[in-house]
């Protein structure tokens, strides 16, 4: 009897990997070896022997699987070797595939005339081990993508296209996107998701320099939030929004996903850290200035012109801020990390300029520049030969905090101005021509003489320069009363100390104009600066010194910065003061001096016996029609008396920042003896109708002198315009699940067409926002829809409704449903 011994092999012809047999692995070139084998030891073999396809083995990737069968005749004698060449050679490089319990491949013997072919068996699917299977259930982040291109939606829209670098920056209180990749599909229902923000060197979540931002369905615009906006396979796109009131400065970026299966958080990449910054733009940061065309000026404009020389001789210098140059915004950071102002601090804008202010000299804290009015300038820059902020910034970066020599007031103001704007302020530089210098916050500028008339050279402290640069910087003031927001004086010269370090501001100028010097920070030192009087003083033979002669007009002119839009000078004197010799700038005056340290300076009044204030009846004037306020004035005295009252009301937002006056009025008032009289004022509708911002609030400003005691009066009424509400009412059974309605019914209080009205209504557990398109609305017209929906939720309910309308705003109203179970 023949016996004839088959071979199959099986091999993956895919770049030389190997397919598994039984448990073992074999490679091509093991697979050449076997045939090289199998040939030499089957040379004897018969004429009718085959050898199959091996010339074409692995040559072909296209063949994914080649079969090689390897034929030998023996005689019936050498079956009880049981082993043949082909066979124990096998055996020998790889034992287990011929394992004859679990073998894929059978070895038969049969007559030579009915020889069959060996049949594979099913090859079983190799199961996966459980770390495999944990390892694909796993969610991981492949990748984050910042989207932060200079040309990239993110930067145009947050108006940073300008600062050098792809680094994400940002503008905080505004929404920004970022793109995720995952390991797997993103499942909202399993997965989930947040981001981590840390800024400084000790971040902490109660302090909000770690800040964790979860996703959530709807952006409520209420500070850090996400949501999740587009997927696409294994990406997913975030809109994430950002704090108003966020820690500037520059944050680490961390994302961590979780899915059932475990945690797991990205590395920090300093290549993903995001730069947060003010933002002029959002309604709800301190710094928000509503005027585009300002915004350009005084945030993104990155040149302007400083102003020298004499009011008479008034001389321009370009200068460049440089705020996006490259290396600018690292260094601007820079000098606040120098400052060592705690990064939890970094949220507050008055507090990040008053570092500002005192980080830009270096007396105390070796901040940015070097002061030098010696004229030997030796081993620096003469002040006269800078051009630009960016050499100076960049220098003092790149030297490790050492400051740079020299500078005097107008190269403090220029970098000044570059590190506000380059941080999101509003800042401009301002020159003071006729500056005076108070040294002893006496608020004026004395000039002391002897019994001689000689001058007293240790007592003449004070002086009054020929000009001084400073700047203005723009802020909302919610430390300070109403109507004391908007420009704020910031001095970086070091001239005096303020809390210990050479630093001045930000004083409110609205405070400096009317004399209110009680009011931080270092607003007496810059009023003296812009309006205080020349007093000369002679000494008495006793060693006191009496007033001999007063120049009322001696300081604070031609107060000049570049116009918006132009390299024109614009004179803004009348910001920090009243007309010079007017009523008002006397009472200004006169009103700073008592909170100085010479409060008897000015006489002051014999009796304080009238007093003035202003009422509100009921609940204040309405939208839509003239706005009367009563002004009620009271002599305690038993004489006659006289003042002369001026009134000025300004729109205001609610930040307490004053946009504009619109209405100024003088009005003389007499009293017979322990006579009360009120006087109505009115506000017409066309003084206001166009003028109003959000809220509609007005600050009414009284001030006037009594003629007989030379009395100061003065008082100050913040009120709004009252706004109608929207009336709504339900209609039909509350019930949970069944449809019911509410009627909302509006009125429009103005004399004029309201275009493009839209109510939006929504209620927990009744119906998701929801937006009615009303159009327009003529004057004085009332307007009713019913709106339809289905309770979800039984108890107590609250359907609330807002009026959106460029035209008129703070409009809503709410009704309290009570819905029943079904």
């Amino acid at each position: 009897m023949t016996v004839y011994k088959y071979i199959r092999l099986e091999y993956a012809a895919c770049g030389g990997r190997v397919r598994q047999l039984g448990v073992c692995q074999i490679n091509w070139s093991v697979t050449q070896s076997i045939l090289t084998s199998a040939n030499q030891e089957t040379h004897h073999r018969m004429p009718g022997d085959r050898l199959t396809g091996s010339s074409d083995v692995g040559r072909f990737h296209g063949v994914t699987r080649t079969t090689v069968e390897v034929t030998d005749q023996t005689e019936t004698a050498l079956k009880s070797k049981e082993q043949g060449g082909c066979r124990r050679w096998l055996r020998k490089m790889c034992p287990c595939s011929c394992r004859p319990q679990n073998g894929s491949y059978i070895e038969t013997e049969t007559d030579t005339d009915s020889v069959v072919k060996p049949t594979p068996l099913p090859v079983p699917p190799v199961p996966q081990s459980e770390d495999e299977e944990m390892k694909e259930l796993t969610l991981t982040v492949c990748s984050v993508n910042l989207l932060s291109l200079k040309t990239g939606q993110n930067r145009l829209e947050h108006h940073t296209d300008l600062y050098h670098g792809n680094e994400l920056i940002i503008r905080r209180g505004q929404t920004f996107q970022i793109e995720i990749d995952l390991s797997r599909p993103f499942n909202s229902s399993t997965d989930k998701l947040h981001l981590d923000l840390k800024t400084g060197p000790v971040p902490m979540v109660s302090k909000n320099t770690h800040v964790i931002i979860a996703l959530v369905e709807e952006l409520l615009d209420e500070g850090w939030e996400a949501k999740l906006v587009e997927q696409n396979g294994n990406r997913i796109k975030l809109s994430v929004n950002s704090d108003p009131k966020a820690m500037i400065g520059q944050y680490k970026l961390t994302v961590t996903v979780m899915s059932p299966n475990g945690e797991a958080a990205t590395p920090h990449d300093p290549c993903k850290d995001i730069t947060v910054l003010f933002n002029p733009w959002c309604e709800d940061d301190t710094v928000y200035m509503d005027d585009e065309d300002e915004r350009k000026e005084y945030v993104l404009n990155d040149t302007g012109r400083l102003y020298y020389g004499t009011e008479k001789q008034i001389g321009a210098r370009t200068w460049n801020y440089g705020q996006f140059h490259e290396g600018i915004l690292e260094a601007c950071l820079y000098v606040l990390e120098k400052s060592e102002m705690p990064p939890s601090a970094r949220g507050d804008p008055i507090n990040v300029v008053r570092v500002i202010s005192a980080m830009i000299n270096s007396p105390d804290d070796n901040g940015v520049l070097a002061g030098n009015w010696s004229g030997d300038y030796a081993g620096g820059v003469s002040p006269t030969a800078w051009n630009s902020s960016v050499d100076i910034l960049n220098k003092y970066h790149s030297q490790g905090g050492m400051p740079v020599k020299y500078g005097q007031c107008w190269v403090f103001s220029g970098v000044t101005t570059t590190v506000l704007r380059c941080l999101g302020v509003p800042c401009r530089s301002v020159t003071n021509f006729q500056s005076a210098h108070d040294t002893d916050v006496s608020l004026t500028t004395d000039v002391y003489f002897d019994e001689k008339m000689k001058l007293i050279d240790n007592l003449n402290a004070d002086s009054v320069w020929n000009f001084h640069v400073w700047n203005d910087c723009w802020l909302a003031r919610p430390d300070l009363p109403p109507g004391m927001g908007g420009w704020q004086a910031v001095d970086s010269t070091p001239q005096e100390t303020s809390q210990g370090t050479f630093r001045c501001g930000p004083a409110s100028v609205t405070a400096i104009r009317t004399g209110q010097v009680y009011f931080k920070y270092d607003t007496p030192f810059v009023f003296a600066e812009v309006n205080s009087d020349k007093i000369y003083w002679q000494r008495n033979p006793n060693g006191t010194f009496s007033q001999i002669h007063s120049e009322k007009k001696a300081v604070g002119h031609c107060i000049s910065t570049k116009a918006v839009g132009s390299d024109e000078r614009v004179d803004i004197t009348y910001l920090y003061k009243h007309s010079e010799g007017s009523e008002e700038e006397r009472i200004a005056v006169e009103t700073a001096c008592r909170y100085g340290t010479r409060p008897d300076t000015y006489s002051t009044a014999k009796v304080e016996d009238v007093k003035v204030e202003v009422k509100v009846e009921g609940e204040g004037p309405r939208m839509g029609a003239d706005a009367q306020l009563s002004i009620v004035v009271t002599n305690l005295s038993s004489q006659p008396r006289r003042a002369t009252l001026h009134s000025q009301v300004a729109v205001m937002y609610y930040t307490g920042v004053m946009k504009g006056t619109v209405k100024k009025d003088t009005l003389t008032v007499e009293l017979m003896p322990n006579e009360v009289k009120t006087m109505d004022w009115v506000l017409p509708y066309q003084s206001y109708q166009d003028q109003l911002v959000d809220q509609a609030a007005l600050m009414l400003t009284l001030s006037g002198r009594v003629t007989e005691t030379q009395q100061v009066l003065a008082t100050q009424t913040s009120f709004r315009l009252r706004t109608p509400d929207l009336k709504i009412q339900g209609v039909g059974e509350a019930v949970v699940g069944k449809e019911m309605g509410a009627k909302i019914t509006f009125t429009n209080p103005l004399p004029r067409t309201l275009k493009g009205v839209v109510f939006r209504v929504e209620g927990l557990g009744l119906q998701k926002v929801h937006e009615v398109v009303v159009g327009d609305v003529g004057n004085h017209a009332t307007v009713t829809v019913t709106e339809h929906f289905i309770p979800t939720l039984a108890g107590h309910r609250k359907l609330v409704a807002a009026l959106d309308c460029k035209q008129l705003t703070q409009v809503h109203g709410v009704a309290d449903i009570i819905v029943m179970d079904k």
